[in-house]
């Protein structure tokens, strides 16, 4: 009897490509692992940061379809570093808490949404939370404070938004209050945070954020829109608060 060898061959070269890619990238995980554990002040042990980029790298190896390394290596960097990001944010003794006093601010900015047809303002998320407008004000600050401290580490350099939709992009980066805008984008959804931090942070155009959402270019489109009409409105309610 003839055996058909042809899958197992496929598949051995398809593990040969595999494990080339992650040995190709092994120095880009440690580069960040070192990077996070300096610059992050982080509690967790350099061989925990190397893990999880590992695991991210082996997934990402594994999972990638397309000949050679296009579009590889922009995929499994913002894959390690989210890896190591979430496991940074884990660890930290907040981050529980944190999470569900943003549920908290989002949820009730819902339902304000749907009642009034509009944005609403500080003072009126706060009656719907029941506290205080200052207390909802230390909130907002506690918050933004954890997320300008996260971004400052996840990011190798200072974000620089380039406007190439001059009427809401530039609006945003004419307000001078950089929490407020902090604050505004740690309450989006995780979604449009990913897609904001993709495009801004880490300078992927439109059709390297549809093959890492694996959705549309257009669907992309629109979720950047959202995102930063969400933003504005955000950032002008906090101003008019």
């Amino acid at each position: 009897m003839k055996y058909d060898h042809s899958n197992f061959n496929a598949q051995r070269a398809y593990s040969g490509a595999a494990n080339d890619r992650i040995a190709n990238f092994l120095p880009m995980v440690r580069k960040l692992a070192w990077y996070y554990e300096g610059s992050c002040g982080a509690s967790l042990d350099i061989d925990d940061l190397l893990q999880a980029g590992m695991i991210a790298l082996t997934e990402c190896a594994q999972r990638h379809d397309r000949p050679g390394e296009d579009g590889f290596a922009a995929y499994a960097k913002m894959r390690v570093r989210g890896a190591m990001i979430d496991l940074l944010r884990t660890q930290s003794p907040h981050a529980r808490g944190a999470a569900g006093q943003r549920r908290r601010i989002e949820a009730a900015t819902d339902r304000l949404r749907t009642r009034l047809g509009q944005e609403p303002s500080a003072a009126e998320i706060a009656a719907e939370m029941q506290i205080s407008v200052g207390e909802y004000h230390d909130m907002r600050t506690q918050l933004a404070t954890r997320v300008v401290d996260l971004e400052d580490c996840y990011s190798d350099s200072n974000p620089m938004f380039e406007s190439s939709e001059p009427d809401a992009e530039a609006q945003l980066l004419e307000q001078d209050d950089r929490t407020a805008l902090a604050e505004a984008i740690g309450l989006l959804p995780e979604r449009l945070q990913l897609v904001i931090k993709l495009h801004f942070i880490e300078e992927l155009n439109l059709t390297e954020i549809a093959a890492v959402l694996d959705v549309s270019v257009p669907r992309v489109h629109q979720l950047k829109s959202s995102a930063l009409s969400k933003l504005k409105l955000a950032v002008l309610a906090s101003s008019e608060a």
